[in-house]
């Protein structure tokens, strides 16, 4: 089977600093794959590639066995949706014509979005559970509604990958979970999701596989039950970690915290 992405001897340096080196991974259609690591490893730099917003120096990255670097800006946009860690709208759209707005790859040069855009766009809103919002101004929602109504442009495009860059940070508890809950539905819908966090916590309830990064590339990489060990996050992280199990509902939940002691 041939991967959906594959990164193959990436390397990307800003000016004299190297921050990616050698990467290689394969992402395969409808996987999800958490990219897990501690600030300035390349975590972000890496989506920008995979996402041509950035040209490697060397190596390539392939998008169903094509360069990335071949396609055209709405070609890609047809394929991949990268939900940014943050975003201010520069004026007061309500939040349906946000949503709307991922219908532009799919638009000719000039052509205003159709009736039609905007039942699709509604359509999703209602399916993510985020209707309530499509009235209301992006500019005066919360947060965690901000990132819904993101997701929910980025599925108007219709894209077979979806590129989070930390999807849950600066968010409070619930919102956190609002979001890991609707990329879990993504997931089981088929969509390919690549993904940044600083929450090794999230990766055990959300992931497929796992690429653990740290300062000089990757520490692991594989499935999450196989990967997200004690030893790889301390390598990772630079800190002593312990993993904690628990029984719920004969279900194992599994959660790991810094080991201050040590």
């Amino acid at each position: 089977m041939q991967p959906i992405v594959s990164v193959k001897n990436a390397s990307f340096s800003y000016q004299n600093k190297e921050v990616l080196r050698n990467v290689n991974i394969d992402i395969f259609e409808g996987e999800t794959v958490c990219l897990l690591g501690p600030n300035g490893c390349g975590k972000t730099t890496l989506l920008n590639c995979i996402n041509n917003t950035l040209q490697l120096q060397k190596g390539q990255i392939m998008i169903n066995g094509r360069n990335v670097e071949t396609f055209g800006i709405t070609e890609l946009a047809r394929i991949m949706g990268y939900v940014f860690q943050d975003h201010t709208a520069p004026f007061p759209y309500t939040s349906l014509e946000v949503v709307r707005m991922g219908r532009t790859p799919h638009l000719g040069f000039f052509q205003a979005p159709s009736p039609e855009d905007t039942e699709f766009a509604y359509s999703i809103m209602q399916d993510m559970g985020i209707a309530r919002l499509a009235t209301k101004k992006y500019t005066n929602i919360s947060g965690g509604e901000r990132q819904l109504v993101l997701i929910a442009r980025t599925l108007c495009q219709e894209p077979k990958i979806v590129l989070f860059d930390e999807p849950t940070s600066h968010l409070d508890f619930k919102n956190q979970a609002l979001v890991l809950h609707t990329l879990k539905k993504l997931s089981q819908r088929g969509i390919t999701i690549i993904m940044t966090s600083h929450f090794p916590n999230h990766i055990w309830n959300l992931g497929d596989k796992v690429a653990m990064m740290g300062y000089n590339g990757f520490v692991a990489m594989g499935h999450v039950e196989e990967v997200m060990t004690e030893e790889n996050l301390s390598r990772t992280y630079g800190v002593n970690v312990r993993i904690y199990e628990v029984m719920k509902n004969g279900k194992i939940v599994r959660f790991c915290s810094p080991d201050l002691d040590l």
